[in-house]
């Protein structure tokens, strides 16, 4: 059953949040091990799409949907990455850049950016090798004060029981009942990723966790295209996806 997302904060009594946010942390620091010999010499961020980088992509999402403070996280390949974005000026972006010299995991990836970026309280995170037209705008505006808002999709083939149960537009933890898989896009009010140490590897999964436990998590089941491209085959279903609708 999909649930508006619009709906999320009456029928759960959450605080009405006033988060605003033009800030975004991407996480383009994993090794891309589930490539293979496609980031052998170059990172999964810089897969092309249809001609265009896969980040690229990433960015000008985030820009259409007034997003344009970036920090990006970076370990396998740094250089190259931030040599082909630059400050991020021609993409209508101001790009900061976030380096691990080991990697911190998703959570440490996040909490060590945020320190990158201007001052703020809500933050977009955005797997790199996510591609889609998640509606941002609507998971910043229904973000719980002190939660986090995460963007779901149904179940892809390879991840077929799903990531979390999503009960009226609160996301549980998954019980015996149609779960969901996290799509890799998420809205923090990032008072919550204060409380972790910055330069300190942990999973998002905890402040996720946390946040389940304090009921401070919504979702809302996502629409339209999505594409995880870590995988080779979803790389390709990707480039014939773009050429398709964008060529």
């Amino acid at each position: 059953m999909m649930f508006n997302i619009g709906s999320i904060a009456h029928m759960f009594h959450f605080t009405q949040s006033t988060l605003e946010t033009s800030r975004a942390v991407i996480l383009a620091a994993g090794l891309g091990t589930r490539l293979k010999s496609y980031t052998e010499h170059k990172p999964k961020a810089l897969m092309c799409i249809a001609d265009e980088l896969a980040i690229v992509r990433v960015i000008r999402s985030l820009v259409a949907q007034g997003i344009h403070d970036i920090a990006i996280n970076l370990h396998h390949h740094a250089a190259l990455i931030q040599d082909s974005l630059g400050n991020g000026n021609h993409l209508n972006a101001n790009l900061y850049y976030s380096y691990e010299t080991s990697l911190l995991d998703s959570g440490g990836g996040v909490r060590t950016a945020l320190d990158v970026l201007p001052s703020g309280r809500g933050v977009v995170v955005h797997n790199v090798d996510i591609l889609s037209n998640i509606d941002i705008t609507e998971l910043i505006h229904y973000c719980p004060v002190h939660g986090s808002a995460l963007a779901l999709v149904n179940n892809p083939k390879h991840n077929p029981h799903g990531d979390f149960l999503l009960q009226q537009g609160r996301i549980i933890s998954k019980r015996e009942a149609k779960s969901y898989t996290f799509s890799g896009v998420s809205v923090w009010d990032e008072h919550v990723l204060r409380t972790y140490s910055a330069q300190q590897p942990f999973s998002l999964l905890e402040p996720i966790q946390q946040n389940i436990t304090h009921q401070s998590c919504a979702g809302v089941v996502h629409p339209g295209f999505w594409f995880d491209i870590g995988r080779p085959h979803d790389l390709v279903q990707a480039n014939r996806f773009y050429h398709e609708a964008y060529l």
